[in-house]
């Protein structure tokens, strides 16, 4: 057996506010390490700075490393834990800026850095698209990561799986509205691929958008391990801030592709249309 614990926080930022941010999930942290131990923790997309910022993006945006970068760092050092978060990140040139998902581990180290693929609405007016898509080797297994709309492409989590990665960790900004999508893709993309998803999605209101939360870990039988669907305002009815932690069994995935040979049984030949362009 390899027994890994994964943690996915639910959380709502305040928009703008990258300082505030940073302490709430500072605060997250030492709330999950402290009651358990855990080896990997999963915040949602654009978690240090909200999501509908436009122009103010540019304000927000740091270089890896950087002062967010090397803060959370010390944070997973100091629980000796992975941690991935997502934000604004940019390139040496200024005006150049991605919605990244950033790794850092227990040795308080930056383990690499996605920028997020498939970018939709206004994002393309704020945001370069990324182009690699990073399969990172840890000792607790190996970790792919997608950014919010890249869950909807059955594309990348297929082509992580084939690189090896086994533990997807999924950081999304997915709306209250589209929530029943977020929950069928999480466990879709599961299944058909024999794999582990952590599924980190915000609550909370921006400006015009209000978030679905529903954070899941995620099988790879397509079983749900943990999440906080049903963790409502009993007022409100909106989902709550909080997080769940599920022990999970990285072996899992071999016996269930012995099982159902989802991955052996491709024929990739006869799929040459799947990478036409529309």
């Amino acid at each position: 057996m390899r027994e890994v614990s994964v943690a996915v926080v639910q959380m709502s930022p305040k928009l703008g506010e990258t300082d505030e941010n940073l302490i709430k999930m500072s605060d997250m942290i030492s709330k999950v390490a402290t009651a358990q131990r855990v080896d990997l923790i999963v915040f949602p997309e654009l978690i240090t700075s909200g999501y509908e910022l436009g122009l103010r993006f540019t304000e927000k945006a740091q270089r890896v490393p950087g002062p967010t970068v090397n803060l959370m760092a010390q944070r997973a050092s100091e629980y000796g834990v992975y941690i991935a978060f997502g934000m604004v990140t940019k390139e040496k040139v200024e005006s150049v800026l991605y919605n990244s998902a950033v790794l850092v581990g227990p040795e308080g180290d930056v383990v690499d850095v996605y920028n997020k693929i498939h970018l939709r609405g206004e994002e393309r007016m704020a945001f370069r698209d990324g182009y690699q898509m990073p399969v990172i080797e840890t000792e607790i297994g190996s970790i792919g990561l997608m950014v919010g709309y890249d869950l909807a492409f059955p594309e990348v989590a297929r082509a992580l799986t084939l690189d090896g990665a086994e533990i997807l960790c999924v950081l999304a900004n997915w709306e209250a509205s589209d929530v029943d999508a977020w929950k069928t893709f999480m466990r879709a993309r599961a299944y058909e691929n024999a794999v582990f998803m952590a599924g980190s999605n915000r609550v909370g209101e921006d400006v015009t958008m209000s978030f679905g939360g529903d954070s899941m870990i995620v099988g790879p039988r397509g079983d749900i391990y943990a999440t906080m669907a049903g963790d409502t305002n009993p007022d409100t009815g909106a989902p709550n801030e909080g997080f769940v932690v599920a022990r999970i069994d990285v072996d899992e995935i071999r016996r269930s592709r012995e099982e159902w040979q989802l991955i052996q049984n491709r024929q990739p030949t006869v799929y040459k249309s799947i990478v036409r362009r529309y």
